[in-house]
């Protein structure tokens, strides 16, 4: 036990260490900012630090403030007094503005110059002659200020929490190293064994930067903190040159980690040591850059890691924003899908207040009549009491033969009742007509219950529709794609090799079949490099035929263009339509469709209305809209056909109805989907033979449950599907086998064209009807074809297939 409390007592102070880290490294950071000085009169360090955690943190100023101060006591005499001028009026300032709530960020960098130019102007006023060199300073120090007030505004926020986001833009990392570059300046005039505090530290932050940024960030740090050194330390004006060539040398050295990037920070400040000094110099300098490497060593992993989070182009940088994308992709799916389980929740609830209101029994039409009768004709009756108490079963099966009369015959008259309830009933004709009267109310009623049961049986079907569509989504969305760095960079070669500008490249997918490949290039317009150049060679590298999707221009100026290769499809779908009116009228009640669905299937679809006209026309074009743009939401077939048969019901009350015959071609298969509702029989011309594809369902838009039989069938290149209204398929007549007739129409034609075949058949049946059109008539012919891409292949030499990943996605 006593072991265990003094472990205790060892972790709190440690975690009390943990919990106070950043506030600890801004109060030290505090205290060389203090001490910070430019050519040994200009102090602007302090108040722009000041200012920025008065704002951002203001629960470390106190500690913050001490550390300025104290900081000062180890620089010139007259700075002390200037910072802690400067700080009193910035925090009178600040407390002003906060009383009449105008205190806001964006007033620290003008409130800072104010501090800053006052204090310096009132210091000349009061001390020494007044010169135009002095106010000159104090002027110069006042801007300085206001530019590192901009500067730490940036770059504080790092160290405090306050950003959320791994993500540094170059100018915030640009403030950053300044920040870093300024605290160094605090440590010029320290030595430790006659080596330079301010070397071995700047020479430390290159190195580390250099390991996560490379050549650009690793110059770019040695550049910055040389400038601000050699501002503190006149003398000191070649650091800048060899800390910018050092940090280029590590950094391009970064592949080899940690040694390599050592080796190029020593090589390169012992090279630039032996141009700029002497012997004892170069050896002074080598210690700092070895004092440096020490310090880089026992620099722990997670520090570098953190750092390399912030800084755009490393792979820890790059792993932080995927797994930021993958957390934001989860969340989505998993709201898509929690709305997904919502819709199928209510579509089952509609379902079963749909299924519990069915029309009501026998029994409850019997118990309503009953009523209606005793409390009507009935209720003043002297032989009441006898018919309904003393001969009840017997009056009640009286009353059930005379309703089932009037529901078989509803202008059934007293003739024609039953002689038996005639025979024993005093007021025949009362009770008959009330009877009636029930029965037209009891019609109407069901009527408007039926329609209130098809109208939740419809939302209930949209909200399942719904639902599956939301679950597809949830999928797409969870799908996780992989980095193809290697890929991207063969074709950029490959296309490079050509001559060709590309400006970026980004592999979305290699799956065979489904390949989408999204590259940026510079175009001449009239010479279309895509279709000619690059699509060609893209299917000699995969093996596999590209086409260009879309293209789209993303500056005219630059003449800059993204263009979506994809697979492009095994087969292709050419069709062609004929039709006539019925009576050679302008407006047939035919709509026919030839739409590709946007998912590789191509869509040839026919639909007759009930009749001729612009009734059936609306009807059949209704029921084929409304079809294609369900398919075309990721609707199931089945589901599809039934959500436009209940709406074709509600949309009136007369028995209206159209057919639907529709072909399904995915153009990657042949695969074929045949949906036939109450439509004649297709016909597949495959060389001389002719196979009939054909279901029996009744047509939308009759009953409520109806049953959607698909025909699934594979087709061949070369495959010709005749699809027809019974116009035509019932051209002969009764008294000949139509399917025959037809298949014996289709064989005699000669010709491999979808649209002459159209023609020819609709005139062959119109010249067998002697030139008479007696029904609307209309024929649709979609031919399968494979495709034939515009420009063949395009080998380059040299270059090898590419290799496909085993899962891309």
């Amino acid at each position: 036990m006593a072991r265990l409390r003094n472990m205790q007592m060892l972790q709190r102070p440690l975690q009390l260490l943990a919990a106070k880290k950043w506030m600890l490294l801004l109060t030290l950071m505090a205290f060389l900012l203090g001490k910070a000085m430019i050519l040994s009169e200009l102090s602007p360090f302090a108040i722009a630090y000041f200012a920025v955690i008065a704002f951002m943190r203001r629960d470390y100023l106190l500690p913050v403030t001490v550390a300025l101060i104290a900081g000062s006591l180890f620089a010139p005499f007259p700075a002390p007094l200037i910072i802690a001028a400067e700080l009193l009026i910035f925090y009178f300032i600040h407390r002003g503005l906060n009383a009449f709530d105008h205190a806001e960020l964006s007033y620290a960098p003008l409130m800072v110059f104010v501090s800053s130019f006052v204090v310096k102007l009132f210091t000349i006023m009061t001390g020494p002659p007044f010169t135009w060199y002095s106010l000159l300073m104090s002027s110069l120090d006042a801007i300085l200020s206001f530019v590192l007030t901009l500067v730490f505004i940036q770059a504080i926020p790092v160290f405090t929490y306050r950003k959320k986001n791994y993500q540094l833009r170059s100018e915030e990392i640009l403030c950053l190293i300044i920040l870093l570059a300024s605290v160094m300046t605090g440590a010029v005039g320290w030595t430790v064994y006659s080596l330079s505090v301010e070397h071995v530290l700047s020479r430390y932050l290159i190195l580390i930067f250099a390991l996560v940024g490379g050549a650009p960030l690793g110059a770019s740090v040695g550049v910055v903190t040389g400038l601000i050194l050699s501002l503190a330390d006149i003398s000191a004006i070649y650091q800048m040159s060899l800390l910018a060539f050092s940090g280029m040398l590590a950094g391009m050295l970064r592949e080899g980690k940690k040694g390599a990037v050592m080796l190029g920070m020593l090589l390169g400040s012992s090279i630039l040591s032996i141009y700029f000094s002497g012997p004892a110099d170069v050896m002074t300098s080598t210690w700092e850059s070895c004092a440096a490497i020490v310090l880089f060593l026992i620099t722990p992993k997670s520090i570098i890691k953190m750092i390399s989070k912030y800084v755009p182009g490393t792979n820890d940088h790059s792993k932080s924003q995927h797994e930021y994308a993958k957390r934001v992709r989860d969340l989505t799916a998993d709201r898509v899908t929690q709305f997904s389980r919502v819709f199928r929740q209510l579509s089952q609830s509609f379902g079963q207040v749909a299924g519990t209101e069915e029309v009501s029994k026998r029994n409850g039409e019997m118990d309503h009549f009953m009523n209606a009768v005793a409390e009507g004709p009935c209720s003043n009756c002297f032989k009441r009491s006898h018919c309904w108490d003393a001969k009840f079963y017997q009056t009640y099966k009286y009353m059930t033969d005379v309703m089932t009369a009037v529901e078989e015959n509803p202008e059934i008259n007293d003739q024609q009742i039953p002689k038996e309830w005639a025979r024993i009933c005093g007021k025949t004709g009362e009770v008959l007509q009330e009877m009636k009267q029930q029965y037209n109310l009891y019609q109407h009623d069901m009527q408007w219950k039926r329609q209130i049961y098809d109208s939740r049986h419809l939302v209930a079907e949209q909200l399942s529709g719904v639902s599956q569509v939301m679950e597809d989504l949830a999928r797409e969305i969870q799908r996780e794609g992989q980095a193809m760095y290697r890929q991207e960079e063969q074709i950029r070669e490959a296309l490079e090799q050509l001559g060709l500008s590309i400006q970026g490249i980004e592999i979305i997918s290699l799956d065979s079949g489904h390949v989408e490949i999204e590259i940026v290039h510079a175009f001449t317009r009239g010479y279309d490099e895509c279709r000619k150049i690059i699509a060609p060679l893209l299917s000699d590298i995969l093996d596999e035929h590209i086409a260009v999707h879309h293209e789209s221009s993303i500056s005219s100026k630059d003449g800059l263009a993204t263009v979506m290769f994809g697979s492009a499809k095994t087969f292709e779908i050419t069709t062609g339509i004929a039709g006539a009116a019925k009576g050679g009228d302008m407006l047939s009640g035919d709509s026919f469709s030839m739409v590709e669905l946007g998912n590789g299937t191509f869509a040839v679809a026919l639909s007759d209305g009930m009749g001729n006209g612009e009734r059936a026309k609306q009807e059949s074009s209704t029921a084929l809209s409304i079809l294609e743009q369900l398919l075309q939401s990721g609707m199931d077939e089945k589901l599809a056909i039934k959500s436009v048969n209940s709406i074709l019901m509600l949309r009136s009350p007369d028995e209206v109805y159209a057919t639907v015959d529709m072909a399904l071609i995915d153009q990657y298969t042949a695969e074929t989907t045949f949906m036939k509702i109450a439509s004649t029989p297709s016909f597949i011309k495959r060389g001389l033979e002719v196979i009939p594809v054909s279901a029996s369902n009744l047509p939308i838009g009759i009953i409520q449950d109806i049953e959607v039989d698909l025909v699934t069938l594979k087709l061949q290149a070369g495959d010709i599907v005749i699809m027809m209204t019974d116009g035509i398929y019932d051209a002969p007549g009764h008294a000949v086998n139509k399917e025959l007739w037809m298949k014996r129409m289709i064989q005699e034609i000669d010709n491999e064209d979808p649209q002459q075949i159209a023609d020819i058949l609709l005139e062959k049946v119109i010249r067998y009807q002697q030139n008479m059109i007696h029904d609307d008539m209309t024929v649709v012919v979609g031919k399968v074809e494979h495709y034939r891409p515009e420009w063949t292949t395009l080998h380059v030499p040299g270059l090898e297939r590419m290799e496909r990943p085993r899962t891309v996605s």
